[in-house]
């Protein structure tokens, strides 16, 4: 779906988006209530920085991962993510939501990176993150979450 095949991508109706910023400016101006950025603007500003390194750097992992040839520079790649997962999950740990009380785009965005961990060969285990797996259970029991899934996203996990 999108041309670059990257992650992350955005299906709505006939529409495919591919660029976070637009994602975001298209979804909170399709739903505008409850807003997906915070009212302020420096929380406005720290959310597109937030964006911005899970875009740069885990999205940029995952896409390495799903499109390299190399066996080695996709271990190096599914270290790095683990590692770099595991280092973060504390902060999971301060408020319900990725660095925020209330859902937001961030979450949005780092959604289907952690959805897609075990096709991408990530193994974590809940005594190395367990913050990060309440964060995981928080995020994809969401109704809204559920029902944004593909049919091939849903068979990612089958439990």
């Amino acid at each position: 779906m999108n041309p670059y095949n990257e992650l992350p991508a955005l299906v709505d109706r006939d529409l495919v988006l591919y660029e976070p910023n637009v994602m975001m400016e298209y979804l909170d101006e399709r739903f505008p209530h409850p807003p997906l950025l915070p009212v302020y603007p420096v929380a406005r500003a720290e959310s597109r920085l937030y964006m911005y390194r899970i875009q740069r750097d885990w999205a940029a992992l995952a896409d390495l991962i799903l499109t390299s040839k190399d066996q080695a520079e996709i271990e190096t790649a599914q270290k790095e993510l683990r590692e770099s997962l595991i280092n973060v999950a504390p902060i999971f740990q301060e408020k319900p939501y990725f660095m925020s009380d209330e859902f937001t785009i961030v979450d949005c965005c780092l959604a289907p990176i952690l959805w897609r961990l075990p096709i991408l060969g990530v193994d974590i285990s809940k005594e190395q993150a367990q913050p990060l797996f309440d964060y995981m259970d928080l995020i994809f029991d969401r109704e809204s979450f559920k029902e944004s899934l593909s049919e091939a996203e849903q068979e990612m996990r089958l439990d």
